[in-house]
């Protein structure tokens, strides 16, 4: 891990995501550049976050992205895993609203006015020039972010569960995570920041799955465009969900806290799916 010092905001954001390539990515990496600490690979396994999720459409890669640098910060400051988990979740929940204000919409479809689950929705994105939304976005959203983040994370609730638990650090957990990198994705709860939008789960797998292959292949891009591996675990995530993405509609439960999440979690809610995307 790279160490770095920096005393403003910079505005090189958009040169930035020209260089990373990926909008979850360039969040990622403009995040832990401002708090002083570079994750290389960690930043690099978001690739697959981008376009909402595989190109899938939903929440921006931007959101996702800055969702794992808020567990990065987390668990810098807080040693106890369990409290780190439950700070990056309420945290996170913080950072999802002040998104959708700010973007107009969590979802990437909705801000770039294209689906680009199908080539055709690429080639319009670019002879319309909407890329250029992205830009615009990145330009906004990462001086908010980095000052979100910089007035601290929000503070502990005291009626925060013994052991809260995260869907989406549960799933990296039987995948063989560490510590950091359960909280890295804890935010992802619930559709990120409890949300109730597409798959947290799902979201943490891709990672975590992109992780390792960057942690064998140092320095190298992931293949974000046709990895055999994510495509599966997409295509086990369906089979497992009857095609359903929405947490929400996977749960049947809209969740307010992280108090109402962790009990679903202990309850077995989502158990077998989390067991699929662990094996896939």
């Amino acid at each position: 891990m790279e160490t770095i010092k920096s005393k403003k905001v910079r505005r090189d954001f958009k040169r930035v995501f020209m260089k990373k390539g990926t909008c979850s990515n360039t969040l990622f990496y403009i995040l832990n550049r401002e708090s002083g600490y570079l994750k290389e690979n960690e930043e690099r396994a978001a690739d697959p976050l981008a376009g909402g999720l595989m190109q899938t459409g939903h929440q921006c890669g931007m959101l996702w992205g800055s969702a794992l640098a808020v567990g990065a910060e987390s668990f810098r400051r807080h040693g106890n895993r369990d409290q780190a988990i439950a700070v990056t979740v309420t945290a996170t929940q913080h950072l999802a609203e002040a998104f959708s204000k700010t973007a107009k919409s969590a979802n990437c479809r909705d801000i770039m006015g294209c689906d680009f689950s199908g080539k055709s929705g690429l080639w319009k994105a670019f002879f319309l020039g909407r890329f250029v939304r992205c830009f615009k976005l990145v330009d906004k959203w990462a001086p908010e972010a980095i000052q979100l983040l910089r007035a601290g994370l929000i503070p502990e609730p005291a009626d925060l569960p013994a052991q809260p638990l995260s869907c989406a650090s549960e799933v990296v957990k039987k995948m063989g995570a560490s510590d950091e990198e359960m909280v890295l994705v804890a935010g992802f709860a619930g559709g990120i920041g409890l949300s109730g939008n597409a798959c947290g789960a799902l979201a943490a797998a891709l990672w975590m799955n992109t992780l390792a292959w960057c942690k064998k292949n140092p320095g190298k891009t992931p293949p974000y465009f046709n990895n055999p591996d994510t495509k599966n675990i997409l295509k086990e995530f369906y089979g497992a969900t009857a095609a359903k993405i929405l947490c929400h509609e996977i749960t049947g439960k809209h969740f307010k806290t992280i108090g109402e999440h962790t009990e679903f979690i202990k309850n077995n809610g989502c158990d077998k799916l989390i067991n699929v995307l662990a094996q896939s």
